[in-house]
């Protein structure tokens, strides 16, 4: 019997799993202190951490930074949030399928121009393919996959911080004692 058969039936606040929603009781959650100096704080300098992250992320091809640089720091933003206001506020505006689409137009964004080398004639991801569609087409390629390796990064990231923050349970199948074959 699993720790969770042992509590009881399920409420709920503890219903909900597969489609990822918050799982864990409200009791379990340690409680939020609001603080209006970190909220303030907060509120003053999250636009420049996010703005800090997308310059990160568009120079990575010429500088320092790049997209997993900048899609950290853009993450970032939400976490300072979450500290700040609660992390379920934000997870509630924020949802999974935000997130999703975030990284899965990342990834489209890198497929896409990784792909496009093929349709120019050269292999994956070969940029230079592009300097015959558009002057300096290789630069801007290769923004356009850091720009996509930043918003999957940063999209990760923040799913990770909502999982681990609220606590979501889509894993009971897989581990539930006397679920496994055998």
């Amino acid at each position: 019997m699993s720790e969770r058969d042992a509590s009881g039936p399920e409420t709920a606040d503890t219903a909900a799993d597969a489609d990822g929603r918050l799982t864990r009781p409200a009791e379990d959650r340690p409680p939020y202190v609001e603080s209006t100096i970190i909220m303030t704080t907060v509120r003053v300098i999250a636009p420049f951490v996010l703005t800090l992250g997308v310059f990160v992320m568009f120079h990575g091809a010429s500088s320092a930074g790049g997209g997993f640089q900048g899609g950290v720091i853009a993450a970032t933003t939400v976490v300072m949030l979450g500290f700040a206001f609660g992390i379920e506020p934000i997870a509630a505006r924020l949802r999974n399928y935000h997130l999703a689409g975030l990284v899965l137009s990342g990834l489209g964004a890198f497929l896409l121009v990784g792909f496009g080398g093929y349709l120019l004639g050269g292999t994956f991801l070969q940029v230079p393919a592009y300097e015959a569609l558009v002057h300096h087409g290789s630069k801007y390629s290769i923004e356009v996959v850091e720009i996509g390796i930043g918003v999957i990064v940063a999209g990760v990231i923040t799913g990770l911080f909502f999982l681990l923050g609220t606590g979501v349970d889509t894993a009971r199948e897989a581990t539930e004692p006397g679920s496994e074959d055998g």
